[in-house]
């Protein structure tokens, strides 16, 4: 599939020089070199495969088959060691001594030393095999010393081969379009890689030429221009024509970063390499690295800056030795020589923070040096007023509860489907969403609703559709504004799929629709069946029952905060704000900067900033290889879970049918990805809720332990595995983009040892003595409601937390009760009030906030739970209850 062929080609190299070498060394080669065996169907593979990257192509695949079949296995298996020497990182000899080379080859070959970045580019041509060997060759001779990168070339007849190009090879960075292409491939794709194509064909839609051009390949040119940037528009488009070259530059430039003649080699090759230059620049980093290189008299309160303070002394010197010194170099507490304000960026932190709007695709984006904790909040107090009404999931990061407390936002929470048998919760269904906008509208308080915040995805990999909650939403209130808390789905923005589901490219895909004439026809339509004759609104089923069409005149109003550091390169604490707003100047550019600068610290740290502009230059240049094999060793994972026997014994892999409800999936596929990059796209862009698939959730209750246990004396303490999150009988296994394949064997291996372990311990177990009877997972408690003095209108879930926080404060205010004494209030028909906020972990979100009333739900939840760690609660004195009166 292509969300695998990076592994799929590797792993076909590697396996011809293992079978090829034990056929050159005499040994039986059990028919694999039969034209059905593996080695000739390893060799059809890569014949199709390589035409889509750069290097050895698929006349050197021929050239190997050739040899193979006359015998020549000597050669053969020199030829096939030169490429799995590549890729390895090995070198090649300066003269290979293959006699059949062709020049080209010969030359590439040599050229493999050359220790510059590499990058490839794409051209889309019907050209012969002596016009590829001749642009080859013209890129050599341009290429100088002087050339801080160097590309290759992938030379493409279709424009299907080109969509299958752009998603199997992630080292293409650029691509040059000459009008001359086909359309249709003449490859032999599999089945699921060409439905895949035509997916990605009908997402960029097909767009007419203009009328002023009266060429009629121009159709031909948008179209395949448009499906290239839908699906990576991180990518460079250029364009190389001949004759009507000015009247397509009018027409085309939109969709073109520039237009060529053929005769234009050497300013397409400078083009080339400057916009890979720009990728590459890195303000922040660099300024830093300057700083630290510059000689500097410190006369300002940061004694450690320039190691003043360490490297002198006879004590800490163990500092440096650990750290370096070039930490110490850099830090300072200056803003001026070529750094930066955080506070107030005009120069280094400014033009980073750009190029990061730039590749998350945002307006703006803005560095936060103290986590998403502190995003969060920045967000909040910037958008939302005392006494606006917030719809936010309950079982969100505790930061947006914080963040309503400091406001003094009323939070009208949503409540998520629960997932009980497992002991967390799922995400909130668009139902219950609409249904809360529809109630507010009834009892004429509409206006006062400001915002929506929702978890996108979720701790346990459950990703919503932002752009269809947003459309609804605005639907029924045109002027909401929407933050989604992107905490662990940075990443998702450098994949052709999963970019779909992030905030920021919905928000800019949903602007485009609403400037369509065919969205304005269909909105009107709807309105006839949504509302009477006389204007009134028809009864709620009809707008719950419809998908809803916003007005072309919403707003698009979106912000997410990413915790960089979670799934991208950068140090801990390191996160941003996106911002995708249309009324950003006119209403929320000084708050949002007044907001920014409360929460955001005078002496920010530079090594977390330093660190977040080159993570963006990462993603930009090989965000979409490193996301590509994050989720296809999460599938891996997931695989021989399911596949192992012993394995599938001891743990079982949850997937979509266990934690999405069939109601919210169209593609009733458990692992979409695992069948397919198509049948991922096709969920993904029709379910309600997908999976993450770089997320793992093993369900572990075969084993006889708890999570906690599991995670703590068995994966950590006896073998350094480390994992974020567990629930009662659940452990959630995150892949990343740091993750290898040899992390992925390690982690089978362990889990097979354990299990083994643990069938072991079952079987030894006395017969005679009775089993502990499995404690029933503890349900799940809805939010109960706020008491009187704090709640809002009957009916309407709103309340206000802040008094009761700080009323909370006030020793006189406040007692504490234990949970027998408690239960037994509340058995007696009582309302005690929650005098703050009571955070279990797991399930990691605060269970009790201020002003809330304690129900014998919440109180049976709490008593079932076995976790060591609960935020809020003293198990000695008990929970901080407001006294009555």
């Amino acid at each position: 599939m292509p969300s695998s062929t990076w592994r799929l080609r590797s792993d076909a190299w590697e396996y011809l020089r293992f079978a090829v070498k034990r056929i050159a060394m005499g040994n039986d080669n059990d028919g694999v070199l039969s034209q059905d065996g593996e080695v000739f169907r390893s060799l059809r593979a890569l014949e199709t495969i390589e035409l889509y990257w750069a290097g050895f192509g698929q006349r050197y695949v021929r050239a190997i088959r050739d040899l193979l079949v006359e015998g020549d296995y000597p050669a053969a298996l020199e030829r096939i060691g030169r490429v799995v020497n590549r890729f390895r990182g090995s070198s090649v000899p300066d003269e290979p001594r293959d006699e059949q080379l062709e020049e080209a080859e010969r030359a590439e070959l040599q050229d493999d030393a050359d220790p510059r970045p590499r990058f490839e580019v794409l051209v889309v041509d019907e050209t012969t095999e002596a016009d590829r060997d001749a642009l080859a060759a013209e890129s050599l001779k341009m290429r100088g010393p002087a050339d801080a990168f160097i590309y290759d070339f992938v030379v493409v007849p279709s424009a299907e081969d080109a969509i299958a190009a752009v998603l199997t090879n992630p080292k293409i960075l650029a691509c040059v379009v000459r009008p001359g292409f086909s359309d249709r491939t003449k490859q032999p794709l599999s089945k699921e890689l060409q439905e895949t194509i035509e997916l990605a064909k009908a997402s960029a839609g097909t767009h007419p030429a203009s009328s002023r051009s009266s060429l009629a390949s121009v159709q031909r040119v948008l179209g395949l221009a448009d499906a290239l940037a839908d699906l990576r528009p991180e990518l460079d488009l250029y364009l190389v024509a001949g004759a009507h070259i000015e009247e397509l530059a009018g027409v085309l430039t939109r969709r073109f970063r520039r237009v060529f003649r053929r005769e234009d080699q050497l300013e397409l090759h400078l083009t080339l390499l400057r916009r890979i230059s720009h990728l590459y620049d890195t303000p922040f980093f660099s300024a830093i690295q300057y700083h630290a290189r510059r000689p500097v008299g410190v006369f300002h309160a940061l004694p450690v800056a320039r190691g003043g303070s360490v490297v002198n002394s006879k004590w800490i010197k163990d500092l440096a030795d650990f750290y370096g010194l070039n930490l110490l170099l850099a830090e300072t507490s200056a803003t001026s020589g070529g750094l930066d304000s955080l506070l107030a960026p005009t120069g280094a932190i400014k033009k980073a923070q750009d190029l990061a709007a730039r590749a998350f695709g945002a307006k703006h984006s803005f560095f936060v040096t103290n986590g998403t904790s502190t995003a969060n909040k920045i967000v909040h107090q910037a958008l939302v007023a005392p006494g606006d009404v917030v719809l936010v999931d309950r079982n969100c990061h505790k930061s947006h509860h914080h963040a309503m407390m400091l406001t003094g936002g009323r939070p009208a929470y949503l409540e998520a489907y629960p997932l009980d048998e497992f002991a967390f919760y799922g995400a909130v269904p668009l139902s219950r969403i609409k249904q809360m906008l529809l109630d507010y509208r009834a009892a004429g308080r509409l206006d006062e609703v400001r915002m929506v915040t929702l978890t996108n995805c979720t701790f346990d990999g459950i990703v919503y559709d932002p752009e269809r909650v947003m459309a609804e939403c605005l639907a029924i209130k045109p002027d909401l504004v929407f933050l989604w808390d992107e905490a662990w789905f940075a990443f998702a923005a450098f994949h052709p799929v999963t970019r779909r589901r992030t905030a920021m490219a919905s928000a800019k895909h949903l602007e485009a629709k609403l400037k369509s004439a065919a969205h304005a026809q269909a909105y009107h339509e709807q309105q006839q069946r949504l509302f009477e004759a006389d204007g009134t609104p028809k009864p709620d089923d009809a707008w719950l029952d419809e998908r809803l069409i916003p007005s072309p005149d919403a707003r698009i109003r979106v912000y997410a905060t990413h915790s960089t550091h979670k799934t991208l390169t950068a140090l801990r604490q390191g996160s941003m704000i996106h911002v995708y707003d249309q009324d950003w100047v006119r209403e929320a550019e000084e708050p949002f900067h007044e907001s920014f600068m409360t929460h955001t610290s005078t002496s920010p740290n530079y090594q977390i900033l330093a660190s977040l502009d080159l993570g963006r230059r990462q993603v930009e240049l090989e965000g979409f290889d490193l996301v590509q094999r994050q989720l296809d060793l999460a599938t891996s994972l997931a695989q021989a879970i399911a596949r192992h026997p012993l394995l599938r014994r001891t743990y079982r892999v949850l997937t979509s049918t266990e934690l999405i409800p069939a109601e919210h999936r169209e593609v009733q596929r458990p692992m979409p990805l695992r069948d397919g990059l198509s049948t991922m796209w096709r969920a993904w862009a029709g379910d309600e809720f997908v999976i993450d698939p770089s997320r793992i959730t093993v369900e572990i209750t075969r084993t006889g332990v708890d999570g906690d246990t599991f995670k703590h004396e068995y994966l950590m303490n006896r073998y350094g595995i480390q994992v974020n999150k567990t629930s009662r009988n659940t452990v959630l296994f995150m892949t990343n983009i740091g993750t290898t394949r040899s992390a992925i064997a390690y982690l089978i291996e362990v889990l097979v040892k354990l299990a083994e372990r643990f069938e072991e311990e079952q079987a030894q177990r006395d017969p005679d003595l009775p089993r502990t009877p499995e404690q029933d997972m503890p349900p799940l408690p809805d939010f109960s409601y706020f008491a009187p003095e704090y709640a809002s209108d009957a009916g309407l879930p709103d309340g206000d937390i802040r008094p009761a926080f700080f009323l909370g404060q006030k020793r006189g205010a406040v007692e504490h009760v234990g949970l027998d004494a408690l239960r037994e209030r509340v058995a007696r028909g009582e309302e005690p009030v929650s005098a703050g906020f009571v955070t279990p972990y797991p399930p990691g979100f605060p269970v009790l906030v201020p002003g809330q009333v304690v129900t014998a739900g919440v109180l049976d939840f709490m008593a079932r739970l076995d976790t060591r760690e609960i935020h809020g609660y003293d198990p000695k004195r008990g929970y901080r209850i407001l006294k009555e009166g």
